[in-house]
């Protein structure tokens, strides 16, 4: 199984438009941080979680041809907006695309984006989307997706465990009864927005105690702002808990 980080940025993305940080224009590569998105691959199935405003971006660089399903984990913008990008596969598998989400998030998508969810057009020029409300984990080929429920302040959404790998962004606290969801993992890709506190998502601290408290192999940190820099981050973290970054691909 392989995970392609397609972005690790946080709403703004980085760089920041207008900001002069030494982050937003020292040009590190690993510091060019997209809207948050990872592509699971394994065994000719490829699933999407999230369709952020940077996708078509994303997949080109990261020569993605091929689409099976999308997992939502949540509503907000920064993680939807790239919807109509889903086109391009449709045209490329002539076919419809399975979407599944929570139930609030599945309302959204299709009210936001109503012309996604209606009949496909004949020349597939506009995205032709199914969409399921889940609960429960979902086959889609050779791959299996576990919804885990967790706090976004105080907005329920959904991580995703997949095997021995799970992803769990835009959190600020875990239920108790997500945690037996998240035992025995090689890969933890946890929220780390900042240093500072936030309202609605881990800092570094909170997701350092939680990648302890969780005990994966790995832990690699996602959806950070420009406020953390990846070598300075880097350095700071023990071996098993590192920052992921743009273009990173790691095998489960």
């Amino acid at each position: 199984m392989k995970v392609h980080f397609l972005g690790t940025g946080s709403s703004a993305g980085t760089p920041v438009i207008g900001c002069h940080c030494p982050v937003c224009q020292g040009g590190d590569p690993r510091n060019q941080r997209s809207r948050a998105s990872i592509l699971v691959e394994e065994e000719g199935t490829h699933i999407l979680i999230d369709t952020g405003p940077d996708l078509r971006s994303q997949a080109l660089r990261a020569g993605v041809k091929e689409l099976d399903a999308v997992f939502y984990t949540h509503f907000h913008a920064d993680h939807i907006n790239g919807i109509d990008d889903l086109r391009a596969f449709n045209f490329l598998g002539q076919r419809v695309i399975p979407c599944f989400a929570d139930e609030r998030t599945a309302r959204e998508l299709q009210t936001r984006f109503h012309y996604c969810f209606t009949p496909p057009d004949p020349g597939w020029a506009k995205p032709s989307l199914s969409m399921t409300a889940i609960t429960q984990a979902q086959t889609v080929g050779s791959l299996t997706l576990q919804p885990v429920p967790v706090l976004h302040g105080t907005l329920p959404i959904f991580g995703y465990r997949f095997g021995k790998g799970a992803y769990l962004t835009d959190l600020k606290t875990i239920p108790n009864e997500s945690f037996s969801l998240l035992e025995d993992l090689d890969l933890l890709i946890l929220d780390c927005l900042r240093e500072e506190d936030h309202p609605t998502h881990v800092n570094r601290r909170e997701a350092l105690a939680l990648a302890e408290r969780i005990g994966a192999r790995q832990t690699l940190l996602t959806h950070m702002t420009h406020d953390l820099d990846y070598h300075t981050l880097q350095q700071s973290l023990p071996e098993s808990i590192q920052p992921a970054y743009d273009g990173l691909i790691w095998e489960i």
